[in-house]
């Protein structure tokens, strides 16, 4: 379910430290119920999941499309990328956090881990489009559990990003996040 954004905003994440300067697109609760040991299994879900392959036939022909679209125009070339054209947020990470794990050994690509602590973690990537951060967070669901909450950050790249990222909103909207949430919902559901 799509939260308001003071979902993320009002807490005091460690990622507004070094993120302060990216936009909050977006804030979602996750149908990830658990205890309050429960958030290295949700990280771990995030790194060994099957999305996009898993997930919905148009979901996955618009994941092929944009990486189509992507190599054509050049977004996703290597100098388009982290420590390339953008530097990478773990330059930033105050001193406590630089020795902290970066996450699970999983392949998160194409994100980079950036920090992982109890209950908050982060992963970035970058293209010709923006920069953006995947930050989940495990936060008490008001009923004496837990469950995840994610936040996507993103700072455009000038002008094309900002358009680029208004013109695939609506396919966020209606197509990538329904079935993201469904899949997230299902592998926890059937998580050994």
């Amino acid at each position: 379910m799509k939260l308001a954004n003071t979902a993320h905003t009002t807490h005091s994440w460690r990622i507004h430290e070094i993120a302060g300067d990216f936009d909050l697109e977006d804030v979602w609760a996750l149908e990830t119920p658990g205890g309050p040991d429960d958030f290295a299994k949700l990280v771990k879900q995030f790194s060994s999941g099957d999305f996009p392959n898993g997930a919905p036939l148009p979901v996955r022909a618009l994941w092929a499309l944009r990486w189509k679209l992507g190599g054509l125009f050049g977004l996703d070339k290597r100098t388009s990328g982290l420590d390339t054209r953008v530097g990478s947020l773990r330059a930033k990470l105050p001193g406590d956090l630089r020795d902290t794990p970066t996450g699970p050994d999983e392949d998160w690509s194409p994100f980079t881990p950036v920090y992982r602590l109890e209950d908050e973690f982060a992963a970035e990537m970058a293209n010709g489009t923006m920069h953006g951060v995947l930050h989940i967070a495990w936060v008490e669901d008001g009923r004496g559990g837990y469950r995840g909450q994610m936040a996507v950050l993103v700072k455009p790249n000038g002008l094309f990003g900002r358009v680029y990222m208004g013109f695939i909103k609506p396919f966020r909207y209606l197509i990538i996040y329904p079935a993201l949430m469904r899949m997230i919902a299902r592998e926890w559901r059937n998580r050994g």
